[in-house]
């Protein structure tokens, strides 16, 4: 019988922990994302020159993690989600653990998008969504064999999720993404009235094994 076999998976792990602690975290989170904004001068003027419109962290500030006891504590929470997801991808990473190599925060003003890009010399990168007002815009995954797809026919409106072109993912507050690092994805411009906050990161695999 003629059969079809998906291969070549692309895999997203997405987890979003639930409970009073799940909450407190993500509540002190988003007052720790407003006043690290607040106090970055030199993210902001970034920010500024580059026509962001609202905030990040990425090109000023390098030591969230070591800045601020509630960053630290997410990073341990990461830590442990990918590592499962490592196990899902069965990475063979010998006595070596993926490592937080970065992490850096978003608040994305009404209106506000980000071009779809990758992250170069990393292996997992993800976002953990703070604050995710009506209308904010998700995160759109980009099939990464579309540059090869050449004279390919266009999908149909109907296809699902796994044949489509672009997959959009819209979380809730409290959700964390993970996904292989060459995987193209872009933050649509958000129709919200109000910020949306999130934190991304990016892990690699250090040349020698942690002590």
């Amino acid at each position: 019988m003629p059969a079809t076999e998906a291969l070549f998976a692309t895999q997203i792990y997405q987890a979003r922990p639930t409970g009073a602690a799940a909450e407190r975290l993500r509540v002190d989170l988003e007052r720790a994302c407003l006043a690290i904004a607040e106090g970055d001068g030199a993210g902001r003027a970034w920010c500024a020159e580059h026509a962001y419109n609202g905030y990040t962290s990425y090109a000023s500030l390098d030591d969230l993690v070591w800045r601020d006891p509630v960053m630290a504590e997410l990073a341990a929470v990461l830590d442990g989600h990918v590592a499962q997801f490592a196990r899902e991808l069965d990475y063979d990473l010998g006595r070596r653990r993926l490592m937080l190599d970065s992490l850096w925060v978003n608040i994305l003003a009404p209106g506000g998008m980000h071009a779809g890009h990758i992250h170069p010399g990393s292996v997992v990168s993800g976002t953990y969504y703070v604050a995710l007002p009506e209308g904010a815009a998700g995160l759109k995954f980009e099939d990464p064999r579309l540059a090869l797809m050449m004279a390919a026919p266009p999908r149909r409106a109907s296809a699902g999720r796994r044949n489509r072109t672009f997959v959009e993912i819209a979380p809730k507050p409290g959700t964390l993404l993970l996904w292989e690092s060459w995987l193209r994805h872009e933050v649509p411009a958000s129709r919200a009235d109000t910020d949306r906050i999130s934190i991304s990161f990016n892990y690699n695999w250090p040349a020698q094994a942690a002590d």
